[in-house]
């Protein structure tokens, strides 16, 4: 899954697909680098960020997706956790709800996911991105994890939705050591019998372990791909979708036979 940010402030490449034009240019370059899915956000939810106004995110991202479903064939999804957000950008030609709160943050938007019959992204966050990190506390973080996934997964398959992949939110609400326990107990989430995906790309952890800015994390993100595909993701969620696509390849081939 390619990440496309139409932000200003991303923590690691906002601003520069901001404008329309640059943002469909970049979406139909990372389609014809392999990859399966194109992610569009236009909200920030790195560590401190704010909410935005509904208005101003349907303006970075609708014009973006219209024009991106017309010039590629693969499915695009939207990164957002406001309803009307999600209901507008399907309509445009989305067809994945990448929803960060796991339908919690805005009551209609379960309702329109089913009734569109769109698939969706659940994903574990401790705290609102203003105040995760935060000081995020666990008792036993894989165990809290793949609790909440189950119960929201639960939830979203009561409510008439088929198609539901799960995310442990690396990086949200989590310390460095809660993100590599995740990682290394991945495969706990395989007993969900639904797709994982993982989001671990330049991520603060990586840069952590290696005392390197967000621009110098290609291989840490590599070996955090690398691990997530050994340990069962089914979808990884990337910025350098060339290079992570010959990571994938290489690590799917080298996966034990279950």
């Amino acid at each position: 899954m390619g990440i496309l940010n139409v932000t200003p402030d991303s923590f690691s490449d906002g601003g520069k697909f901001l404008g329309t034009e640059a943002a469909v240019e970049r979406g139909a370059e990372m389609a014809g680098e392999g990859a399966d899915f194109i992610d569009v956000g236009g909200e920030s939810t790195r560590p401190g960020s704010f909410s935005l106004p509904t208005d101003e995110e349907l303006g970075r991202v609708i014009p973006v997706i219209e024009q991106l479903a017309g010039r590629i064939h693969v499915p695009i999804s939207i990164d957002t956790t406001k309803a009307e957000v999600a209901r507008r950008a399907l309509e445009a030609g989305a067809s994945i709800v990448n929803d960060i709160s796991a339908l919690l943050a805005d009551p209609l938007m379960v309702d329109l996911v089913a009734s569109r019959n769109a698939s969706v992204i659940l994903m574990h966050m401790k705290g609102t991105p203003q105040h995760m990190q935060e000081n995020p506390t666990y008792s036993d973080v894989a165990a809290e994890v793949a609790t909440f996934l189950r119960d929201r997964l639960a939830f979203a398959l009561a409510k008439g939705i088929r198609q539901i992949i799960v995310d442990p939110g690396i990086g949200f609400g989590k310390k460095l050591e809660h993100n590599l326990r995740l990682l290394r107990e991945l495969r706990s989430l395989t007993t969900l019998g639904v797709p994982i995906l993982v989001g671990p790309s330049r991520k603060s952890f990586i840069g952590a372990i290696l005392d390197l800015p967000v621009t110098e994390r290609l291989e840490g993100t590599a070996a955090a791909v690398a691990v997530s595909i050994l340990n069962g993701a089914n979808i990884v969620r990337v910025h350098d979708v060339k290079a992570m696509k010959r990571v994938a390849k290489v690590a799917d081939a080298l996966k034990p036979v279950l």
